[in-house]
């Protein structure tokens, strides 16, 4: 069992660590598309610090995920990153966007049974993101034969019940899908989030009490 951390967290405002790096660099079966510099993500538009659609982390997380790849890859399965280190500037987009009037832009997809103030009540969102830590991954499973995505019963950030691990309501083909990833995933290191069957920590994850805010360029 991991101690409970009593430490005040650190904020890092520096520019890109040398122990971090672009993940998509990682090698062939790795596909990218970094949802919170883009469009298409809960807020409705790009969030403050990512700059690119890049995918960044620490050098061990990239070295576990390489792990993920090879073993993912035997089973004929590649891996879609979505997410990865998220400067502490973005979190705090999150709370800012989560105060404002609703819109009902990107409600239905992604929230659509609460509110925007309860994504951070029922642990969707939090103040303090693991992934600002540079070791917390969002991520899915494609067919390498097709390139297309395994179904797993619903999309990243669909911050809802049936997201989470061991969900009713889901077909047994995306319950297995959503095991493949998750036996993948814990088998190279990694310990899945009961609320989001996308989201992985790294146990080991070099940076336990730090959380960074260098931008995404």
């Amino acid at each position: 069992m991991k101690s409970m951390r009593t430490m005040e967290p650190k904020e890092s405002k520096e520019s890109m660590k040398d122990d971090f790096v672009f993940v998509d660099e990682l090698g062939p079966g790795i596909r990218w598309d970094a949802k919170y510099a883009t469009w298409d993500n809960f807020t409705g538009k790009p969030v403050d610090g990512y700059l690119a659609n890049r995918v960044v982390g620490t050098r061990a997380l990239c070295a576990a995920l390489e792990r993920v790849r090879e073993k993912a890859g035997t089973r004929g399965f590649g891996l879609l990153l979505w997410d990865g280190y998220r400067p502490q500037r973005a979190v705090d987009c999150f709370l800012r966007w989560s105060r404002q009037p609703e819109d009902g832009r990107t409600k239905p997809r992604h929230y659509p049974n609460i509110g925007r103030a309860e994504m951070f009540e029922n642990g969707y969102v939090a103040p303090r993101s693991g992934h600002s830590r540079g070791s917390t991954i969002d991520l899915t499973l494609y067919d390498l034969a097709t390139g297309e995505l395994l179904p797993m019963g619903g999309d990243h950030d669909l911050m809802d019940p049936v997201s989470h691990h061991g969900a009713q309501g889901i077909t047994p083909v995306e319950a297995r899908n959503r095991q493949h990833l998750r036996s993948l995933m814990e088998t190279c290191g990694f310990s899945a989030y009961a609320c989001e069957w996308w989201h992985y920590t790294l146990d080991d994850e070099p940076y336990p009490d730090t959380y960074f805010d260098f931008p995404i360029t």
